[in-house]
């Protein structure tokens, strides 16, 4: 379902946090060569399977809040604001610290926050919802400024012990997989700014009958305690037919009541878990080549902090700028499809 209304909410701000740590497909390969000593790797097969080059990986201490609080640290910094100025924190993302609580009063206490907190979760459409979210309770006037935070730790649910070629199939979307926190700051759009700036449209589908596709099901009543829960297993092939059954009608349907098309936008952000599946959806939905922000070569697969760092980078490179149109496009397991429209 898509809704366009006059725009009530802007995004104010942006900062993303790339953790130092560095795994490269080489070190990946030799990792999984040492850990599973019955099974080896193809030379070179991960590279040639996702083209990814490297990734991003969280100090062992570090936790997912800490990855969504460095980011927030920097955005209230770089804002002015100080923890009182926050009037709703939204941690959005398909990792979490535990169980319980909601990793959102986590976040919440190490950036000194006494405001209302909410855990947000859709796999890698999670900061996208969050955005939806927070656009509605803006809208309502319940809150007026929301810090919307993730930090995605998937790096903690790699299998490296691998016995055999069908659990390195549905293990592969971990060696995909990178750490990284972001963090948006949202308000009320100002009606009398001429650059129109705010979230102009938001559209989602899901077809949840697919939600078997992909899972790591571990922390739930299905497996609490399951050792082999705590890994990501995924059939690749079966995700791809779950996205051609649920199809891009969302998105044709988001621009066509905006009266947009593609080429309108200065970028199209879109979800990336590996370089070959980012252009053949990219060249499906009717995105032209030259409106994406690749990032997955050298970054990774990061969840659903993949779309903020896309849009930090266009802004870093003067791809994007004030009163310019970005796309957000986001595709999570489960199945599920998103778009936001914004204009910064």
């Amino acid at each position: 379902m898509s809704r366009v209304l006059p725009a009530a909410a802007k995004i104010s701000g942006l900062e993303v946090y790339v953790p130092p740590g560095r795994l490269d497909t080489e070190q990946v390969e030799h990792k999984l060569s040492t850990s599973s000593p019955g099974f080896r790797v193809p030379k070179g097969m991960i590279s040639r399977l996702t083209g990814i080059r490297t990734r991003s990986v969280m100090a062992e201490t570090e936790q997912a809040s800490d990855l969504a609080a460095i980011a927030a640290v920097k955005l209230l910094a770089n804002n002015g604001l100080e923890p009182d100025d926050v009037d709703l924190l939204i941690f959005a993302s398909a990792s979490q610290d535990m169980v319980e609580p909601a990793t959102g009063h986590i976040v919440a206490a190490k950036l000194g926050l006494a405001c209302p907190v909410m855990d947000v979760k859709n796999a890698c459409n999670s900061v996208l919802n969050g955005l939806e979210v927070a656009e509605a309770l803006i809208r309502t006037g319940r809150y007026r400024r929301i810090l919307l935070a993730s930090g995605e730790s998937p790096s903690r649910a790699v299998r490296w012990a691998v016995p055999d070629p069908q659990t390195f199939a549905s293990a592969f979307p971990g060696y995909t997989m990178s750490d990284a926190g972001c963090a948006l700051l949202l308000e009320p759009a100002n009606p009398d700014d001429n650059s129109g700036a705010g979230i102009l449209g938001l559209g989602f589908a899901a077809k949840s009958s697919h939600w078997e596709v992909g899972t790591l099901a571990t922390g739930g009543s299905v497996s609490p305690r399951d050792p082999e829960a705590t890994y990501f297993t995924m059939d690749g092939e079966k995700l791809k037919d779950a996205f051609l059954d649920l199809g891009k009608g969302i998105l044709d349907e988001t621009l066509d009541d905006l009266g947009l098309t593609w080429s309108d936008f200065a970028v199209v952000c879109v979800h990336q878990v590996s370089a070959p599946y980012r252009d053949i959806f990219a060249r499906g939905a009717g995105v032209p080549q030259d409106r994406l922000v690749r990032t997955v070569e050298e970054f990774g697969n990061m969840a659903s902090v993949s779309l903020p760092l896309q849009l930090k980078m266009a802004q870093d490179l003067g791809r994007c700028g004030s009163g310019d149109l970005v796309a957000l496009v986001g595709l999570a397991g489960g199945v599920s499809l998103g778009i936001a429209v914004v204009r910064l």
